[in-house]
């Protein structure tokens, strides 16, 4: 049995609980698991439908981005999960979907505006659209620059990947991290409802105001302030 049966089983376990949360089709996304004590993570094989994925077809790549185990070509998005590992190490999984509504904010290069509680239970700022990437960007190591595109806009704007755990990259799609992958992909699912909410309510009154700062900040402490009540303990 190989030694990281354990890692691509949690790999592919949240893998497929992406198509059940409605946050991909046919073979769109990846969700990949970091082992940071073996130097590894596990992602999802590239162009491999959902509904024929295996745990065995899971691939492990070591951080320095080489295949490691596996007969099948790692995700496409696999540097992009590099970058992203090698430079925040608190983190333990990420997921890239194309989710209709949070991809359709990425698309009109917009950022998700904090306009309700739902938003702020999860996070203080608005969901960060990164800009269009440079030409050279595009034509030099795409996927490496990607994750380089993530990191340079959380630094431009001084937000810390411990609290906002998602981010759109203009004309392109989501992806969201999180200390766990399960974290990851609740983040997923959580992106696209506030997406899809912040839509309806735009259409419904262009020009809707920001939730008002001092509900931004005890829905976001009563979830994950010293004295948070939410929940059971």
């Amino acid at each position: 049995m190989s030694q990281y049966q354990e890692l691509k089983q949690a790999c592919y376990a949240a893998n497929m609980q992406l198509p059940q949360l409605g946050l991909v089709l046919f073979t769109f996304g990846n969700a990949s698991v970091v082992d940071r004590e073996k130097g590894v993570f596990a992602i999802k094989p590239s162009g491999v439908p959902y509904a024929t994925l295996r745990p065995e077809d899971i691939v492990i790549m070591s951080l320095g981005g080489k295949i490691v185990e596996g007969d099948k070509r790692p995700s496409s998005d696999t540097k992009t999960h590099a970058v992203l590992f090698n430079h925040w190490d608190h983190i333990g999984g990420i997921v890239h979907t194309h989710s209709t509504y949070a991809t359709a904010w990425a698309q009109a290069q917009l950022d998700i505006p904090l306009l309700g509680t739902t938003h702020a239970d999860h996070l203080t700022a608005d969901i960060p659209c990164a800009p269009p990437m440079s030409d050279a960007m595009i034509a030099g190591d795409y996927e490496h620059q990607t994750g380089w595109q993530i990191l340079n806009e959380f630094q431009r704007r001084g937000l810390s990947p411990r609290e906002a755990e998602m981010v759109l990259l203009s004309n392109h799609a989501p992806f969201t991290w999180g200390s766990t992958v399960e974290k990851a992909v609740y983040n997923s699912a959580v992106l696209e409802e506030i997406a899809r909410m912040a839509y309806l309510s735009s259409t419904l009154r262009p020009g809707v105001p920001r939730l008002k700062d001092a509900l931004i900040q005890k829905h976001y402490d009563r979830k994950h302030g010293a004295n948070s009540y939410y929940g059971q303990s």
